[in-house]
């Protein structure tokens, strides 16, 4: 194993939202694990070392009682010569109670938020205090968090940690259910009206022609890929791992099709990672 963090924290500080982000970064996580079972799981990992390469596990106060023993689950790491990091999650009362209040979910600790805080506070106080690492989510957002993770794993953060995803379809098949951006282009002249163009696709050299050919698509694409470009770095920053740019025309097989392949060659000159689909290319023939 290269990395093992112990994820661990008070109840509303992010664990959940961090293990996220952990799995985003291609960790292998494993939340409330029972701390009877991490020696264990620390075999598994060990004797399969390229899928369990980066682990994250979650300790908490769900634990209840066994966390007496955690000083002798880390003792039982070390005797492995595993180097292992924790990270507790932290946040003000204040903060913690309005996330239970904007949320409405039970506290684990079982009584009412304020006194499960406080009661929480000193059953984590063991964790708390041999930590490797103290982040106070209080005044942190998603795509905070994110970064401060990303230094604290060495993962590199940017382009390459933006799965973009750019998917030609036909408005009269319906528009893609895991769509982000959405733009129609159906004011392109459609060639589906072109006696000699209506079987081919937008990957054909003749149908590019007739689209590129077009004064409308030269301006529009200009100004869209530009759009497009200009806010990736927003999505990246606010911590959104996944885009899917869905672009529509009537049947999905000509003025999409090469839209999407124009767009992704061009994400890919400003290296982005992109993945195209054509959902609806071979519908209508």
């Amino acid at each position: 194993m290269n990395k093992f963090f112990i994820i661990s924290g008070m109840s509303g500080a992010g664990k959940s939202q961090a293990l996220k982000i952990f799995e985003d970064f291609g960790f292998v996580c494993v939340d409330n694990m029972p701390l009877q079972m991490v020696a264990g799981f620390i075999d598994i990992c060990l004797k399969n070392t390229a899928k369990y390469k980066n682990t994250a596990i979650s300790v908490d106060s769900r634990a209840g009682q066994d966390l007496e023993s955690f000083n002798c689950v880390l003792e039982l790491i070390k005797k492995k010569k595993i180097n292992y990091r924790i990270i507790f999650f932290n946040a003000a009362d204040s903060v913690l109670i309005r996330r239970y209040s904007e949320t409405r979910r039970k506290h684990p600790m079982g009584k009412s938020v304020s006194e499960s805080i406080a009661l929480e506070r000193q059953v984590m106080n063991k964790v708390f205090g041999i930590s490797d690492e103290i982040i106070d989510t209080s005044d942190m957002t998603l795509g905070e968090l994110r970064e401060t993770i990303s230094k604290l794993t060495g993962t590199e953060t940017g382009k390459n940690r933006l799965d973009l995803s750019v998917t030609s379809f036909g408005y009269k098949y319906g528009i893609p259910s895991d769509a982000d951006i959405i733009y129609d282009v159906r004011f392109i002249t459609n060639p589906n009206y072109v006696h000699n163009l209506k079987f081919k696709t937008g990957r054909d050299k003749a149908v590019k022609e007739y689209i590129k050919k077009q004064k409308e698509f030269g301006s529009f694409f200009n100004l869209f890929s530009k759009l497009i470009e200009n806010t990736l770095p927003g999505y990246i920053k606010e911590g959104k791992s996944y885009l899917t740019i869905a672009i529509g025309c009537t049947g999905g097989r000509h003025r999409s099709v090469y839209t999407a392949e124009t767009l992704a060659k061009f994400l890919r000159s400003k290296k982005y990672k992109v993945k195209l689909n054509h959902r609806d290319i071979l519908r209508g023939k």
